[in-house]
């Protein structure tokens, strides 16, 4: 499983957002929301910045990149 999808389900669920809301937010279906948590698929960049964006994370700690995931 990628960094993102780790990520992605990880923050999904201490927020307790449904997959249905979080489709809803970014604009895709909850097919691909499962996708992504699985690691089958990745967001696009805009996809990225949305997730970062609603979850208040860094986009560095949604990819990986780092394990701050506060934005400075």
């Amino acid at each position: 499983m990628s960094t993102i999808a780790e990520r992605l389900k990880e923050l999904r669920e201490q927020n307790q957002v449904k997959r249905e809301e979080l489709a809803q937010i970014l604009g895709v279906s909850v097919r691909s929301i499962s996708h992504y948590e699985l690691g089958n698929r990745r967001p696009d960049y805009e996809g990225l910045l949305a997730l970062a964006d609603y979850f208040n994370v860094s986009l560095d700690y949604l990819v990986g990149r780092s394990n701050d995931p506060e934005r400075h």
